[in-house]
């Protein structure tokens, strides 16, 4: 049986100094070399939050212009070897992303936010490490012991107020940003509409 949920979206986050310190190489590979599963599986090869997922290595707290990009050539190696379970398209009404979230749907929340109207942020806190960090918010610190993100800018003609996610099965998460209508018709009493 399929479980779909919709997520809402925040666009009204105030946190100062989030995503404010940045992953280093190095960091994540000590990071990796700890053998934690879950990390493996979160910030594995192949992964949304793989600071890896792009060919090379790219803070993943840093916003990346996906939909600049054609997701076969940026991650042709990965599908190659069968390791990428994410995917971006665009059509003539929507940017869409599609990601396998192994290791993240229900035991730890997925969080969707917009940053003043230019960048989503894909985020979510570990629960086996939420103790740890309760008397501090986790993103303003070393984010990557806590949790996991993915930023990635926005296009300009992306809709972001009418954004859509979904978790299915608590592990396929769909983001859908429609397009802003470029078509204008204007009335004969000279008011321009939107279609």
């Amino acid at each position: 049986m399929t479980s779909c949920l919709k997520l809402e979206v925040q666009t009204e986050d105030q946190t100062p100094h989030k995503w404010c310190i940045s992953l280093a190489e190095d960091e994540f590979k000590r990071l990796l070399s700890q053998g934690n599963p879950t990390v493996h599986k979160v910030f594995g090869e192949g992964s949304l939050f793989s600071p890896l997922l792009f060919g090379k290595f790219f803070d993943p707290s840093d916003a990346f212009p996906l939909w600049d990009f054609e997701s076969d050539s940026l991650l042709s190696n990965l599908r190659n070897s069968g390791k990428s379970s994410v995917d971006w398209f665009q059509t003539d009404q929507a940017y869409v992303l599609k990601a396998e979230l192994p290791g993240i749907g229900k035991t730890n929340n997925v969080q969707i936010h917009v940053e003043k109207g230019k960048i989503v942020e894909i985020f979510g806190q570990l629960k086996l490490l939420q103790r740890e960090s309760q008397k501090k918010d986790w993103r303003s610190c070393n984010w990557w012991e806590y949790g996991y993100v993915r930023m990635l800018e926005l296009p300009e003609d992306a809709d972001w107020r009418r954004i859509e996610t979904y978790l299915t099965n608590d592990t396929a998460l769909e983001i859908r940003i429609p397009r802003k209508s470029l078509h204008t018709d204007t009335s004969a009493d000279g008011v321009v509409k939107k279609s």
